[in-house]
């Protein structure tokens, strides 16, 4: 942990620097990206903000983490555990930062009762693209962009400090998988399960069209045993093979790291000898992000892949859908994308008196999210199946999160993330325009 006199002096720097770019527009140098969409290479100065990734202050009172906005969320779980705390919602990756989840959006199995990532935010420092840094709060005089930040993605400004909220936890978490044949039945159980408050901890796995698995999780003080999903143990294949399961709450909070869900596959590492010679060290998504990166950036490389596996297009998404629709959208994705496995994460609005201008959802209305990464071969033009998935969302009032690629018109993007509200944000705080516009970083991939 770092004292608060260091933050502001950083902060203070990056203020100077901010200043000192010039007019021009400008892009952001940091150390980790969970964005998996591809951008034109620009020559537009940068501004480093890389050193903004410290904890400051762990309140065990009032039950709030002080930390500067580059933190990753395995930095800060580290400080957070030994006070028998964690984050209210700990993103799956432990590369992903606290400030990234808040400017995206994030979620993870406590999202039922939680919500959203940035819905466990109290305040917030962000520095403006004329150098300025403001505080915001739910009830000051920067409450619009408090409840404007999240889903901006760096178009608005830059994240330096956040205070979020934390909840108490036990030493072990116990696991129950529930295996459902039928997605009506499925869905009616996952909601049960919220509903019912006994559960800390609620998500899903999606193994085929007829495979569904329901999830809970459970704070206890004694474990019966321990499994261990760091190294020759794969968490995903135990749905399938165990009913219960324990595991320390440290291992639960990253058991989707190990394996990067499951696209470790993509590096052979579903075989047991490809784990040893891989490492354990190497067995997490840092590694995997900075390959994967490598990969893409690389003609080469994309040209090999393209003469092995033949044409194929990445169907790479996150998007809630209300939850008595999600028997729909199951039935029409195993039919007409075909991508297994998949992830399912319910998520309700925490507060309904706020509403989060980017990124509106309906009060009392339980989501659910699907979560698939992988490609699909193709003999479609291009982004064929990723605008069936968009088309559907919206037919079932669904969102969708802007990290990776998107189809959308200008039009209809202003219709599904309050352009009318944007402009409004962007004419405040970025009136000079030196930052992106959200629909030229999100869409256009400028």
């Amino acid at each position: 942990m770092i004292p608060f006199d260091a933050y502001a002096e950083k902060r203070a720097r990056a203020a100077a620097s901010m200043q000192s770019l010039g007019s021009e527009g400008l892009s952001l140098e940091k150390s980790t990206s969970n964005l998996f969409r591809h951008r034109t290479g620009s020559a537009k100065p940068r501004l480093d903000l890389r050193e903004f990734r410290h904890v400051i202050r762990i309140d065990e009172q009032a039950r709030t983490a002080e930390v500067e906005a580059l933190t990753t969320y395995e930095e800060l779980v580290r400080e957070t555990l030994p006070f028998q705390l964690m984050p209210a919602v700990v993103p799956q990756l432990k590369s992903i930062t606290v400030g990234g989840a808040i400017a995206g959006i994030g979620i993870e199995s406590s999202s039922f009762r939680y919500g959203f990532v940035h819905e466990t935010m109290r305040e917030l420092d962000v520095l403006l693209s004329d150098g300025r840094v403001v505080t915001a709060t739910a009830d000051n005089d920067h409450r619009d962009l408090f409840f404007g930040f999240p889903n901006s993605y760096g178009t608005l400004g830059y994240a330096l400090r956040t205070v979020i909220d934390l909840i108490p936890i036990k030493p072990f978490v116990k696991l129950t998988h529930r295996r459902f044949t039928d997605p009506d039945r499925y869905f009616e159980a996952m909601a049960d399960a919220c509903r019912q408050g006994g559960a800390d901890f609620v998500d899903g796995t999606m193994f085929d069209g007829r495979t569904f698995y329901l999830t809970t999780g459970i704070f206890v003080g004694q474990a019966e045993w321990l499994s261990d999903y760091t190294y020759l143990q794969m968490y995903y294949r135990s749905i399938t093979e165990k009913t219960t399961d324990y595991l320390i709450t440290h291992d639960y909070l990253w058991r989707w790291d190990t394996d990067w869900f499951w696209c470790s596959k993509h590096f052979l590492l579903q075989y047991p000898i490809m784990r040893r010679l891989w490492g354990k060290e190497r067995l997490n998504s840092g590694v995997y992000w900075r390959l994967w990166k490598r990969a893409h950036g690389s003609r080469v490389a994309q040209l090999a892949l393209k003469m092995i596996e033949g044409r194929q297009e990445a169907v790479i998404q996150d998007v809630e859908i209300p939850i008595e629709q999600a028997p729909r959208f199951a039935r029409f994705f195993n039919e007409r994308i075909g991508i297994t496995p998949v992830w399912l994460c319910p998520v309700a609005v925490r507060d309904p008196a706020r509403s989060y201008s980017l990124y509106p959802m309906e009060p009392g209305m339980p989501y659910v999210n699907f979560g698939f990464w992988d490609t699909v071969k193709s003999r479609h033009g291009d982004g064929h199946f990723n605008k069936l998935v968009e088309e559907t969302v919206r037919d079932l009032r669904g969102h969708k999160s802007l990290y990776s690629t998107s189809y959308y018109s200008r039009e209809e993007f202003d219709r599904l993330y309050n352009g009318e509200a944007y402009r409004r944000l962007k004419g405040l705080y970025d009136p000079g325009k030196r930052l992106k516009g959200l629909y030229e970083k999100c869409v256009l991939k400028l």
